[in-house]
């Protein structure tokens, strides 16, 4: 119920597009740009080609100033190369026989996926040059070794994880009223100041790997942020 209310309110922030062009995908844009595409066949048998383009620097005063002259926004939906939708994100994009969810977190896309009415998801195909495309390509060249970093950038992540729990209790159990009722606790991890920065670049490079393939979850990727 709560996901359906939230999809319909995606929807209703969803503004029509200009009939702009979809421009090129330029190698500088590779770490400011994403783009996913989409093959559908319309009811009448007619096949068409979406696409999604997601603009990270486009924040929200860029949107104020420009979204309803130029047609700027951070995402904006495509069919067959011209603009059809524009919208902030998350969005949900309506296109026959469902939606397109879109979502990012603090470390890239976290939801680019084709809903369709009668359920089910499947995953959009990324530009080959963009950085999920690069990532999508490694993995299919080399599918081993892309498993093993999948698993690793995990194991990272439940370690900083698991120091950030510690440390989160001790400092709950040095106010006075809990330390009264409960005690207070020592985290038994101590690290030393190179440690600590050192992991905390390996977690926001395990968070951006998994979001090069579009995995998430709500408390192990957020707590690299």
């Amino acid at each position: 119920m709560v996901k359906e209310l939230k999809r319909r309110w995606q929807l209703g922030r969803v503004r029509s597009g200009d009939g702009s062009a979809l421009g090129d995908y330029r190698l500088w844009q590779v770490f400011s740009r994403s783009l996913f595409f989409l093959d559908l066949a319309e009811p009448s048998g007619n096949n068409h080609t979406y696409a999604v383009d997601v603009r990270y620097l486009v924040d929200a005063k860029t949107r104020r100033q420009h979204e309803s002259a130029s047609g700027k926004s951070p995402a904006a939906l495509y069919r067959d190369g011209v603009q059809l939708y524009r919208a902030n994100l998350p969005a949900t994009f309506p296109v026959p026989g469902g939606v397109i969810e879109v979502a990012t977190s603090a470390f890239g896309l976290k939801r680019m996926h084709f809903v369709p009415a009668d359920g089910g998801e499947r995953t959009l195909r990324p530009h080959r040059r963009s950085q999920e495309g690069l990532r999508a390509r490694f993995g299919q060249r080399f599918p081993r070794t892309s498993a093993v970093v999948g698993v690793v950038a995990v194991a990272i992540l439940l370690v900083v994880l698991s120091v950030a729990l510690l440390k989160g209790i001790e400092g709950a159990t040095r106010i006075p009223v809990v330390a009264e009722h409960l005690g207070t606790f020592t985290s038994p991890i101590r690290l030393p100041g190179w440690a600590n920065i050192t992991m905390v670049v390996a977690g926001v490079l395990s968070a951006v790997e998994r979001a090069l393939r579009l995995r998430y979850h709500w408390l192990l990727d957020s707590v690299a942020s």
